[in-house]
């Protein structure tokens, strides 16, 4: 079994910055892909990047202004959000899988779930 716990949600202003992390702990060799999903209220959730096999992939609407990281080291993976929008506003998840796969634009095979952090970006 695995736990994902965030941290490093918070109140910021449009424009601003944030940086999300996630400890990951348990059974953790086999996670090869980890990421960040998020969700608006009243919405569904969503993939926002997701980092597997050393590559990472970013929605069109976070590209440029987010950044996944990963360190197997710490168990850790990270999420840098720079000139943060209102629409960024959500409870953001940290997720784990051993195979995750994108088709559709979705992400499949994401297996453990943490229990999220919550950003607000403000106006």
């Amino acid at each position: 079994q695995v736990q994902l716990v965030e941290s490093g949600g918070g109140l910021v202003q449009a424009g601003g910055s944030l940086r999300l992390s996630c400890t990951a702990s348990g059974s953790t060799l086999n996670i090869n892909g980890m990421g960040w999903f998020r969700q608006a209220p009243g919405k569904q959730r969503e993939w926002v990047a997701v980092i597997s096999g050393g590559s990472a992939n970013y929605r069109d609407s976070v590209k440029g202004r987010f950044t996944i990281s990963r360190d197997d080291a710490k168990n850790t993976v990270s999420l840098q959000m720079t000139s943060l929008k209102l629409e960024d506003t959500g409870v953001y998840f940290c997720a784990g899988g051993r195979n995750p796969a994108y088709a559709l634009g979705r992400y499949y095979g994401m297996e453990y779930w943490g229990n999220g952090t919550l950003v607000t970006v403000s106006s």
